[in-house]
């Protein structure tokens, strides 16, 4: 049976190609003259490419049909430190002899024995044979290739011999195979952003080994950039042995599927990378759930290029639909899995409301972190809670705070106690960055909600970053989004221990409609500055008052103990003396004990 796309091609070839597959070739010859001669002539005949897939035994395991530089390779068997045992021998129809980049990419990728063009003029006659083989280089799988005007040298070349040397360098040699992303970074933008997308890349675990910038304003709606741009893409991606393309803006389903025809390699994008990292980061149930919401979300509108199998970076984003009906089953399936997200993630809501509700009663404010990813949110968050926590419960536990984009996803609350014992709610959330997909805006609503009720907002910068005003931009940016850009603000200009005095001075003589506090949470400097200034904006809602309670109503005490924040409690002859910060409530009840 003949594969690939033989619609209109006539019975008779079909059947002469079908004949074929009975043939053998010669155990130790590369191919058979006649046989792919008879190849040739077929390939430049319907002018569709003809691959042909043979066994190291001579046997023709496959024939398929495609058009202009599309056939299909057969299934091959992987093998560690070895070659698959299968050539590919394929024609070029009106077209170079030179393997192609994909041609390239399936020699490394599927660890061919050797991977063949045949080049076919427009009268039909050979204008030359490649021969590529595998070779191991710096420990990296790379390629070779060999060009020949004649069928007969090929047809003998020891082919067998070649393969038993890679195979040998193969054992030799500890291959790099453990699926390692390699990735070239293509933008329009500017440098600074594709800088930050290596950044991303590089908390995904991706190597960035290029980075290419192409500068105008017209998007091509097939490919995103121009079509010489792909050509120069496809290039590069083959000299530097990538395995992955990152664009640093939004493509489509149908930019994604071209992009990967013509380059040979996966393709995703910025969104989709954001994506994968909070895929990896996200710990509590609500952050998992909110991230698979806006992974499907974002998906949903994609199925064309990235197929019914959403898989992330590792499984291959490539995979192709089968058709509008089954188009039509993902979206519905889509659909009803967002629901049902949807709906836990209100029952997860209800819970953190709940909560929330008890902190307003008892009055106490709250004071929320906010700022770019990787700016020492959750250093500054942990350092806070050490100092001020009022004890070592598992509830002061650190949050996980490193030097990498997005270290942090969920919303945490933590109650510290102040020098003056009155109570607060710290609360750290996720980094914002440029470009935040809006799907992932929408789906962590419902944790930034304690954004959204927070009295205070400590919007920490990071003082060393070269795009330090761009980042507190976008940070307002999504404040605005969530309805939070005139909640009283202090800019904590934090890793000042990094910067010269002269330059701190220039950054704050550009920032003098904020009020600053400048700190270094790792170097544990100004922090408690930084909180008292925090402190002084919350709203007076509690009052001081004095009390004597009888020892005949210690119920009472208990009741002040358990609503109010005590100051001081002193034993006396005639009852406990009791000052404390209370709220309306509580003054009321309690009056008549009032001193």
């Amino acid at each position: 049976m003949i594969g690939g796309n033989t619609l209109g091609i006539k019975d008779y070839l079909l059947k002469e190609l079908e004949s074929l597959l009975e043939e053998k070739i010669e155990k130790g010859k590369f191919l058979r003259e006649d046989i792919f001669l008879k190849i040739v002539e077929i390939s430049h005949n319907i002018n569709k490419e003809i691959s042909v897939a043979i066994d190291r035994n001579g046997k023709i395991l496959d024939i398929n049909i495609g058009d202009s530089g599309s056939a299909t390779l057969p299934k091959v068997e992987y093998k560690d430190r070895k070659l698959c045992g299968v050539r590919i021998i394929h024609t070029h129809p009106s077209g170079s002899a030179r393997l192609s980049d994909v041609d390239i990419s399936a020699l490394i990728e599927l660890k061919l024995d050797a991977m063949s063009a045949i080049g076919i003029n427009k009268d039909g006659s050979i204008n030359g044979i490649s021969m590529g083989f595998c070779k191991v280089q710096d420990n990296n799988i790379l390629h070779e290739e060999y060009l020949s005007k004649n069928l007969m040298t090929v047809e003998n070349y020891n082919f067998l011999a070649k393969i038993q040397e890679i195979e040998k360098e193969l054992r030799a040699r500890i291959i790099d195979e453990d699926y390692k992303e390699y990735a070239i970074l293509v933008g329009r933008e500017s440098q600074e952003s594709l800088e930050e997308l290596k950044e991303l890349a590089s908390a995904c675990d991706i190597e960035t080994v290029h980075i290419m910038l192409q500068k105008g304003s017209k998007i091509d709606k097939s490919f995103y950039i121009g079509s010489g741009k792909v050509v120069e893409l496809a290039r590069a991606k083959q000299i530097r042995a990538a395995n992955l393309i990152i664009f640093d803006e939004e493509l489509s389903g149908i930019q994604i599927r071209n992009l990967e025809d013509n380059i040979g390699c996966r393709v995703i994008d910025r969104t989709s990378l954001i994506l994968e990292i909070f895929a990896r980061r996200a710990r509590t149930k609500e952050a998992k759930i909110q991230v698979k919401l806006a992974e499907l979300k974002y998906r949903g509108t994609r199925l064309i290029g990235f197929g019914t199998e959403l898989s992330r970076i590792g499984g291959g984003l490539g995979n192709r639909g089968l058709g509008e009906t089954k188009l039509e089953l993902d979206r519905r399936k889509i659909k009803d899995e967002i629901s049902n997200l949807r709906d836990e993630l209100e029952k997860i809501k209800k819970i953190r409301g709940t909560q929330r509700e008890r902190r307003e009663k008892s009055n106490m404010g709250k004071i929320s972190l906010v700022g770019y990813t990787n700016v020492g949110k959750s250093t500054l968050r942990n350092l806070i809670v050490k100092n001020y926590c009022k004890d070592n419960s598992p509830k002061t536990e650190d949050v996980f705070a490193e030097n990498m984009l997005f270290a942090t996803l969920d919303t945490t609350v933590r109650v510290v106690e102040l020098k003056d014992k009155k109570e607060v709610a710290v609360i750290d959330t996720v980094g914002f960055i440029r470009k935040l997909p809006h799907d992932l805006v929408e789906a962590f609503k419902s944790t930034l909600e304690e954004v959204i009720f927070s009295d205070v907002l400590i919007h920490v910068v990071d003082a060393s970053s070269e795009n330090l005003f761009k980042e507190i931009s976008v940070v307002e940016g999504v404040l605005k989004e969530l309805g939070c850009e005139n909640k009283p603000t202090i800019l904590a200009l934090n890793k000042t221990d990094k910067i010269s005095e002269e330059k701190l001075e220039e950054v704050k003589e550009q920032l003098l409609n904020y009020e600053i506090v400048e700190i270094s949470a790792k170097e544990n400097i100004n922090i408690d500055l930084l909180l008292d200034k925090a402190v002084d904006k919350l709203p007076e809602q509690l009052k001081k008052a004095e009390y004597l309670i009888p020892y005949s109503d210690t119920a009472m005490s208990a009741y002040i103990h358990n609503n109010s924040s005590v100051l001081s409690e002193e034993y006396l002859g005639e009852g406990i003396k009791l000052v404390a910060m209370v709220d309306d409530k509580v003054y009321n009840k309690c009056k008549k004990y009032m001193k």
